[in-house]
């Protein structure tokens, strides 16, 4: 995934598919479910209501 020096430089995700997308590619990387939250919220401003529903549904 991308990394962004400045936060003003992250995309949003907010779209459910967006999200889970997101999601596939973090566990593709090897990243497991406690670390998914941590990693992504690097890399985007996230919908968490949205987040927890698709980590959620995925287990």
């Amino acid at each position: 995934m991308e990394r962004y020096l400045e936060d003003y430089q992250k995309r949003r995700l907010t779209e459910r598919f967006d999200i889970l997308t997101a999601v596939n590619i973090l566990k593709s990387q090897g990243y497991d479910d406690d670390e998914l939250i941590a990693e992504i919220i690097r890399v985007f401003y996230v919908d968490l209501d949205t987040f927890n529903e698709v980590v959620s549904a995925a287990a």
